[in-house]
């Protein structure tokens, strides 16, 4: 049971929010200990790491045979695929549980390749994570396919819409294209990439790893063909999610074992999946659910996301207009009054991303550095190793941890002059 319920009509404040945080009582050199890597992982707020707990000492089993504690395994893996269909829009049946995203998108692939012929083109984009790119690529090399990549603009770090449409004029099979960039916070306009590529002919595959915390998922109004994302993201555990329309759940020619299921989702799942990051899954979305009122979770997590939204833009508008008022400081991505999630990534003039992050942790501000295995954002902008410092807000950040941040990011870049 989750304490500090909202009173109806609200979304329960920040305060209230972070308390259900642990990790945020962690002291580092003197500091309050400030999250801002949530881009690569977010803290777990309490409940999701009870309901794991009590799900390992109490009812651990394995699935489907007739006694209490595989029954009760049962039963909690199909709440939390009710709880996951709830966050994404979607059917129960419709949601498969994997490793990671990585995983999912590795295995999807293969399915898929299947039925492709040799000289079929795939559409990858400049701006995704390699999560997405890879499988895609790999695929193409093991079946004689064709990849081409959708460009990003680089002076706003968004999609080009243009050499989109050109592209899916040549008639590929398949559009992979991200959701939000995990390394600038570009928010594509999904929606209206399935329907250029229905049609032309083409099956839509999003990657919202990153789209996920920040904006309420659906399915049904974005109408793509399959969608993966991660719990690890928003609250949750490492479990990879995957969406899949039914019929092409049921119809792809998956490599699977001759006696596990044969209808989907289990057809999907290959081996013993992880049960308590399965349950611990549907404890983060109902976490996210329980910070506002409303009569269904779907419409709790809608209350919740808009509210969260908000609170996030005035984050990243303070965040973005504090970072490019310091000298040799240069950022990337679209600007705050775009559509984007709360995610800013930038670079200090002379001073290496990697030095960047060891000094804010030094001030109990954790962040991190690189790539973030979106490489091919980070060389088309032509960025040099260590790569941009990306910081990300998640629903338990601050205004005062911003401010906290722009005054250590403003010493390292007057030290290095």
């Amino acid at each position: 049971m989750i304490a500090n319920l909202p009173e109806p009509g609200s979304v329960a404040p920040t305060q209230t929010i972070r308390d259900h945080f642990p990790a945020l009582e962690r002291v580092h050199e003197g500091r309050e200990v400030a999250y801002f890597d949530g881009p690569g992982g977010t803290q777990v707020p309490r409940t999701v790491v009870q309901e794991m707990t009590e799900y390992l000492l109490q009812h651990n089993a394995n699935t489907h045979w007739c006694f209490p504690s595989s029954e009760e395994t049962d039963q909690r893996i199909a709440g939390s695929r009710r709880a996951v269909a709830d966050f994404l829009n979607a059917e129960s049946h419709q949601i498969v549980f994997g490793q990671n995203m990585t995983t999912l998108t590795f295995h999807l692939a293969r399915a898929l390749g299947r039925k492709f012929q040799t000289g079929d083109g795939l559409l990858v984009t400049d701006l995704d994570h390699h999560a997405n790119i890879d499988p895609w690529l790999d695929l193409a090399r093991e079946r004689g396919l064709t990849t081409q990549f959708v460009a990003m603009i680089l002076e706003t770090g968004q999609l080009d819409w243009d050499d989109l449409r050109a592209k899916l004029a040549l008639g590929p099979k398949l559009l992979a294209i991200g959701g939000a960039s995990n390394a600038l916070g570009t928010i594509n306009d999904v929606a209206l990439a399935t329907r250029l590529a229905h049609d032309a002919g083409a099956l839509v595959f999003i990657d919202a790893v990153h789209y996920a915390p920040h904006r309420l998922v659906d399915v049904r109004a974005i109408g793509c063909d399959f969608l993966a994302c991660s719990a690890y993201k928003f609250y949750g555990p490492h479990v990879g999610i995957l969406y899949g329309r039914s019929e092409l759940l049921e119809s792809l020619d998956v490599p699977k074992l001759r006696p596990a299921p044969s209808a989907a989702p289990d057809r999907l799942e290959t081996g013993t999946q992880n049960h308590e990051g399965i349950v611990g899954t549907g404890a983060a979305i109902d976490f996210l659910a329980s910070l506002a009122d409303g009569p269904t979770r779907r419409l709790r997590l809608k209350a919740t996301f808009d509210e969260l939204h908000h609170r996030a833009s005035a984050l990243v508008r303070r965040l973005w207009t504090g970072l490019n008022a310091i000298d040799r400081i240069t950022t990337f991505g679209p600007p705050p009054e775009s559509d984007r999630t709360p995610t800013v990534s930038f670079f200090i003039d002379g001073v290496g991303s990697d030095d960047v992050c060891r000094s804010l942790a030094r001030s109990g501000l954790f962040a991190s550095h690189g790539d973030f295995y979106a490489s091919t954002t980070i060389h088309r902008l032509g960025i040099p190793r260590p790569g941009l410092v990306r910081i990300g807000s998640a629903c338990y950040s601050t205004i005062e941890e911003i401010e906290r941040l722009l005054a250590a990011v403003e010493a390292i870049a007057a030290r290095r002059k």
